[in-house]
C-alpha cells in the first residue's frame, strides 16, 4: 500500500467544539461505552450478523427504542458524561463490517490464552454463549478485499439520533461521547486475507476509519477509541511470541491511529485500553509497565485503564512515577464490567482517591468502569439491572471523593 498523507489542509479541516470537560466542583463519571441490549433487539443483530434477512426497518426501530431507553437510564444512574450504549450496532467492532467494503466470509480468530490454560472455565464459558443468540467475535469476517469507509451517512445518522434524543434530557449531563474502534482491534480480530502484511491491513483499516473518527468529532461529540488490542492482543495474537514482536504492532498501530486522528484535537479524545471484557483467569495479561512506553504516544487527550478489576487494580500505582503526559486525562476503571457484585460506594470514593493521588490532580480523574456491559449484542456477564446499579454506585463513589478531595 503507497504511503499517503492524511493531514487536511488547514482551510479543509472540520471545525470541533470545545476540550473534553472537567470540573472545578465535583469529579465526573462515565463509562466505556457498550450497556444493554433489549433481547428482542440483540435477537436481530445476532440474525443478521450470522447472514440472515432481517427487518430493517424493524432493527431501526429497536435501535431507537434503546438508545432512548439507555440515556434515560445512564442520567438516572447520575452519570455525566453519557453516549448511545452502542445499542444499535452488533458489537463495538464488528459493525463496520456494515460501513466498510472488503468484509466477507469467516475469521478463526485464536482464543485468548489464559482461557485455554483452564480448559474448565473455557467450558463453562462456551456453554454460556451456546445458551442464547449473540454476536460472536471470535468469527468475525475477513478482510477479503481492498478495505474503504463507504461513506459517513451511517455514523452521521448516529450521532444525529444521540443529539436528537439526549435534546429531551436538557441540562441532565455535561457532555457525551461516540466510541469507534482502533484500527488494531478490528486488525487482529477480523483476520487478514488480502493485504501483503499485517502493517499494510492496520494502515488500510486506519485510513478508512479516519472518516468516522472525523465525523463524530465534527458532530461535537467527544471521540473515543476502544483499543483493547494495545493490551489483549498480547494473549491472543501475539501469544507465545517474543514481547519485542507485540511492541512492534503497538508502534504500527499508534502510528496509523495518529495519522487517522490528525486533524482532530487530541483534548476531545479518549483512548480507551483493556486486556479483554471477560471473567477469566487473566494471568496471562502483559503488565502496563511493559506497554505504556507505546500506548502513552497516542495523540489523545485522555486516557481510560480496567483499573478495578481484581488483576489490574494494583497499577494505578504506576502514575505515581508520572507518566501521564502533561495536562491529559485519566479514567480510571473503578467498577468491574464482569462481576455482578454491586461496588459499594466507599470502595468507589477510595478507587478514585488512589487515582487522584497518584497523578496529584482531582481535576485530571473522570472515574469511569472497566469495560464496557454488553461489547456485542448477547455477551454479558453482569445481568442488566445489576448494570444500573453498579452506575449508581458508581455516582455514589464519585459524590464522597469528590467531598473528601474537592
Amino acid at each position: 500500500m503507497a504511503c499517503v498523507s492524511w493531514r487536511l489542509a488547514p482551510e479543509r479541516r472540520p471545525r470541533y467544539s470545545v476540550p473534553v470537560k472537567i470540573s472545578a466542583s465535583k469529579i465526573l463519571t462515565t463509562h466505556a461505552g457498550s450497556l444493554p441490549r433489549p433481547k428482542a433487539l440483540t435477537e436481530l443483530h445476532a440474525a443478521k450478523a450470522q447472514g440472515a434477512a432481517v427487518d430493517e426497518g424493524e432493527l431501526s426501530r429497536a435501535g431507537e427504542e434503546a438508545t432512548r431507553a439507555v440515556i434515560a437510564k445512564q442520567i438516572e444512574a447520575g452519570v455525566d458524561v453519557v453516549n448511545n450504549g452502542e445499542v444499535g450496532r452488533e458489537s463495538f467492532f464488528t459493525y463496520v463490517r456494515h460501513r466498510m467494503s472488503g468484509f466477507s466470509g469467516q475469521s478463526s480468530r485464536p482464543i485468548m490464552a489464559d482461557l485455554v490454560e483452564y480448559p474448565s472455565y473455557l467450558q463453562l464459558l462456551m456453554a454460556q454463549l451456546a445458551a442464547g443468540a449473540n454476536v460472536s467475535l471470535l468469527t468475525a469476517p475477513q478482510a477479503t478485499g481492498e478495505v474503504r469507509y463507504l461513506g459517513a451517512t451511517p455514523i452521521e445518522a448516529e450521532c444525529e439520533q444521540l443529539r436528537r434524543l439526549l435534546a429531551l434530557h436538557p441540562g441532565a449531563f455535561t457532555e457525551a461521547f461516540v466510541s469507534s474502534p482502533s484500527p488494531g482491534i478490528v486488525a487482529a480480530a477480523m483476520e487478514n486475507a488480502y493485504y501483503d502484511d499485517l502493517p499494510a491491513y492496520v494502515n488500510a483499516v486506519a485510513e478508512a476509519l479516519q472518516t468516522e473518527y472525523e465525523a463524530i468529532a465534527r458532530a461535537g461529540f467527544v471521540l473515543q477509541i476502544d483499543a483493547p488490542d494495545l493490551a489483549m492482543e498480547r494473549h491472543t495474537l501475539f501469544h507465545g511470541k517474543p514481547l519485542s514482536e507485540f511492541v512492534v504492532f503497538l508502534r504500527t498501530v499508534i502510528g496509523a491511529l495518529n495519522r487517522a486522528i490528525a486533524n482532530v484535537p487530541r483534548d476531545r479524545i479518549r483512548l480507551h485500553v483493556c486486556w479483554g471484557n471477560y471473567e477469566g483467569p487473566h494471568d496471562l495479561d502483559v503488565p502496563l509497565h511493559e506497554i505504556w512506553s507505546e500506548i502513552g504516544k497516542a495523540a489523545v487527550g485522555a486516557f481510560m485503564l480496567s483499573m478495578a478489576n481484581p488483576r489490574h487494580a494494583h497499577e494505578v500505582r504506576l502514575f505515581d512515577k508520572g507518566i501521564l503526559p502533561p495536562g491529559a486525562i485519566l479514567l480510571p476503571g473503578v467498577i468491574d464490567t464482569t462481576t455482578n457484585y454491586i461496588e459499594h460506594p466507599e470502595v468507589v470514593a477510595d478507587r478514585i482517591e488512589r487515582a487522584a493521588k497518584a497523578i496529584g490532580d482531582p481535576h485530571r480523574v473522570i472515574a469511569s468502569t472497566d469495560c464496557g456491559f454488553e461489547t456485542s449484542a448477547g455477551f454479558a456477564t453482569v445481568a442488566s439491572d445489576i448494570v444500573w446499579a453498579k452506575l449508581r454506585a458508581l455516582s455514589q463513589g464519585a459524590a464522597l471523593a469528590t467531598r473528601r478531595l474537592i
